[in-house]
């Protein structure tokens, strides 16, 4: 098959094998998929994530980054066969998405990031039968690659419990806290405020619903809020992953607020225990998706509750992915490029 796959630390595109789908295994044609910003860091940091997980526990031990990895987790493609013994819960010539998790023959795997699980930069994926979400007639390949996206947002919205008493804050409007900002709108959370260094991303951050978007590097989102009739955030989701951010939380929000952390960090942090326990704080570590998330992404994408086609830029083939990863984090850039494997 035709693929872009990572090798010690740069982008090539080349034929590798047509991987070949065991008991439990769909053997899947993509149609699309989407560029997260998680390839661009494995590019730059690959072998830390690995040693960490190593280290930690963590899905991504196994990986060998000397050998050819094809990425890409946010994928819609169309079901071609099954493995043998398998229960083929999908028939084939449907278009599927799902969790990017393989958990069949007692692997546990991240699509995308395991060399024997290829993503959806390559022409065939094998997904885990048992993960897969079937795509309704009608639905845009584009829009429904943004289904995996959406729901890690829509988990870490949950996981805060919000309150109908809240009012939250989103840190960083990448798709992860485009999502959140999704997921509170839908429960009907108000007043949502969000904040970004990029004008266009705080405008997507109106749209995706938040009632206030501000420059942090003008007004302090922590402080009482004119714009909300002098209320004060009580619920905040990091959604950027840099260091010192979570202590800069702490020693801003009001006294019983609460933090979810989703932005993945991967350097270590200093906390200073006290600032919190004096607050009277919450702290609660998101991760990824669930199927239930995945399954409510997907009917609110179907049903236009929640339109993420304001986030799509250009669909580009295979000789594109390395200069898309390249830029993907310039001012300007769109939340997400999708890749059409199809395509070179």
């Amino acid at each position: 098959m035709k693929a872009a796959f990572i090798q010690n630390g740069a982008v090539e595109v080349g034929t590798l094998d047509d991987p070949i789908p065991g008991k439990g295994h769909a053997l899947v044609r993509t149609h699309r998929c989407g560029l997260c910003a998680s390839e661009a860091h494995f590019l730059h940091a690959g072998q830390n994530v690995i040693d960490l997980s190593q280290k930690f526990g963590g899905p991504y031990s196994a990986l060998d980054p000397l050998v050819p990895f094809v990425p890409g987790h946010e994928y819609v493609g169309e079901v071609v066969d099954y493995g043998p013994g398998s229960k083929r819960t999908v028939k084939p010539g449907r278009r599927v998405t799902s969790l990017p998790i393989m958990r069949q023959s007692g692997s546990h795997s991240v699509i995308g990031f395991n060399n024997a699980c290829p993503g959806g930069f390559g022409e065939y994926m094998l997904l885990d039968e048992d993960m897969l979400s079937e795509i309704p007639d009608g639905l845009d390949d584009n829009l429904a690659a943004m289904t995996e996206p959406l729901a890690v947002g829509l988990e870490h919205a949950r996981r805060g419990l919000p309150t109908k008493e809240d009012c939250a804050l989103v840190i960083g409007c990448g798709a992860i806290g485009l999502g959140v900002i999704a997921g509170l709108k839908l429960a009907g959370i108000a007043p949502i405020v969000a904040t970004d260094y990029h004008a266009d991303r705080r405008a997507l951050a109106l749209a995706m619903g938040a009632d206030l978007a501000l420059d942090p590097r003008e007004i302090s989102p922590y402080e009482p809020l004119a714009d909300l009739g002098g209320r004060q955030v009580s619920l905040v989701y990091e959604c950027v992953g840099l260091p010192g951010l979570l202590q800069q939380m702490i020693q801003s929000v009001a006294f019983g607020a609460r933090i979810v952390v989703g932005g993945y960090c991967m350097e270590p942090e200093e906390l200073f225990v006290f600032a919190a326990q004096n607050k009277r704080l919450t702290v609660q570590f998101a991760g990824g998706e669930e199927p239930q998330d995945m399954d409510l992404a997907l009917r609110s994408i179907a049903d236009g509750k929640i339109d993420v086609a304001p986030w799509i830029g250009a669909t580009i083939g295979l000789s594109g992915v390395a200069d898309a990863l390249a830029n993907m984090s310039s001012e300007g850039a769109p939340v997400r490029t999708i890749v059409d494997p199809r395509l070179l």
